[in-house]
């Protein structure tokens, strides 16, 4: 199959979904186009990067497909046809060996995002596919075509398919702002409402606690809401809570806060030290010294000493079994969790009762979905990112079947060109008409 010949694809968002869907696309034979939004591609990637990439995760894929909540079973069968072993094998094609760490987690040699990044957009560019920044998605014309929004204002394309990757709505100055919603919806699609997920707890904590110990951090505690409990360590900031721990447990806070307000979350500071070893050790403090003084030998931070006094909204206790108790059992006030703008992660999106097995829009055909767009909620840990890797390989997959590509046959890649910009921006001002088969 020629260029010209072959079908014309975009891609809208250039995170990893979006790349990947553009991969697969590529990969079976269709001329491909990412438009990006952003002055350039994949920013939530590079910034989730900058603490250590988590890649994904290593444990059993049962387990692993369980994460996924409520939504598991429609994750299930995107996570098979591209597993966690899959996705490292994926990262030493491109020159970044992965290692699986003590928790669990699998990380790339380098612990960045860069590398892998800049390595895939070189593999993108042999595949012949183009980015194209700084365009916006805006929806359809009457016509079916796609709408965009560039430097020199509004145009449509006709295209063959298209996979929309643009995210959820966290931390939108880096891309995902959640705008597609309100045009998906304008076509009849069902979205479950966008709302923070992996997000900090919020509690009221006094003015000398907030101001004495902002950005602490309180080392392998247990964490308790409900019959749930989730451990590691947290980090105090003014608002409230932040760390894994809080963020396994904040959608079950997000729920239970805006149906019925204000819920308590308790924290257990010595979580491998029982009850009783722990009043044993508590009721050797000597008559003249301070409780404060006491833990303080015993190995309990400043941070952890205040949170108990916050957690009692008194003094501490003088008696050592109720002592222990509140060591074992701080209960602290949560009020929310905090908004999109800092959320890790989006829960909500495109239902997929409107979605079929390829992915595809079952009011737009020829329209795939991938990545955060989807309605599911799941942890930090490597399953966000395996989610839109899977997500974005079964919707380039889905629209090559679509456009009556071998997804899985091996192509001679196309070479690169500028044919998805604006009409203004295009050097030889040539428009990649669709053909009429597939027109949206």
């Amino acid at each position: 199959m020629s260029d010209a010949e072959a079908p014309f694809c975009a891609v809208i968002g250039a995170g990893p979904a979006g790349l990947f869907a553009a991969d697969a696309l590529a990969r079976a034979g269709a001329r491909v186009v990412i438009y990006e939004h952003k002055a350039s591609p994949a920013r939530k990637f590079l910034m989730a990067g900058r603490g250590g990439l988590n890649i994904t995760h290593s444990e059993g894929l049962e387990r692993f497909i369980s994460r996924y909540g409520a939504a598991a079973a429609r994750i299930a069968p995107f996570i098979r046809a591209w597993t966690p072993q899959a996705l490292r094998d994926f990262c030493a094609e491109l020159g970044e060996t992965t290692f699986v760490g003590s928790s669990g987690r699998v990380f790339p040699a380098s612990f960045k995002a860069s590398p892998l990044l800049r390595a895939w957009l070189r593999r993108l560019t042999r595949l012949g596919v183009t980015i194209v920044t700084r365009h916006d998605f805006a929806g359809f014309a009457e016509s079916g075509a796609l709408r965009l929004i560039g430097p020199d204002g509004e145009f449509t394309r006709k295209v063959d398919a298209l996979v929309l990757a643009l995210g959820g709505a966290s931390w939108p100055r880096l891309g995902s702002d959640g705008a597609w919603a309100a045009r998906l919806g304008a076509q009849g699609v069902r979205i479950t409402p966008l709302a923070a997920a992996n997000s900090g707890a919020l509690i009221e904590w006094s003015a000398i606690f907030r101001d004495d110990f902002e950005g602490q951090p309180i080392k392998t505690a247990l964490l308790r809401h409900g019959a749930s409990t989730a451990r590691g360590d947290v980090v105090v900031t003014r608002a409230g809570l932040e760390g894994g721990p809080v963020y396994a447990l904040s959608s079950q806070l997000r729920d239970v806060t805006q149906k019925h307000g204000p819920t308590t979350l308790s924290i257990d500071l010595r979580p491998d030290t029982s009850l009783e070893c722990l009043t044993r050790k508590l009721s050797r403090r000597p008559q003249k010294q301070s409780h404060a003084n006491f833990l303080r030998k015993a190995g309990f931070s400043k941070v952890e000493i205040g949170l108990l006094r916050e957690g009692r909204g008194e003094g501490l206790p003088r008696d050592a079994e109720t002592l222990a108790g509140l060591i074992k059992n701080a209960p602290l006030t949560v009020t929310g969790v905090g908004g999109l703008e800092r959320a890790i992660s989006t829960a909500g999106g495109v239902s997929f009762d409107e979605l079929d097995d390829n992915l595809m829009l079952k009011k737009l055909p020829g329209v795939f979905v991938a990545g955060e767009m989807l309605d599911y909620d799941a942890p930090t840990g490597g399953y966000l990112l395996q989610a839109a890797f899977a997500t974005g390989l079964a919707a380039g997959r889905g629209a090559a079947r679509y456009l009556g590509l071998s997804p899985d046959k091996p192509v001679a890649p196309f070479e690169p060109d500028q044919t998805g910009m604006s009409p203004r921006q295009s050097p030889n001002g040539r428009d990649p008409e669709a053909s009429n088969k597939y027109s949206l």
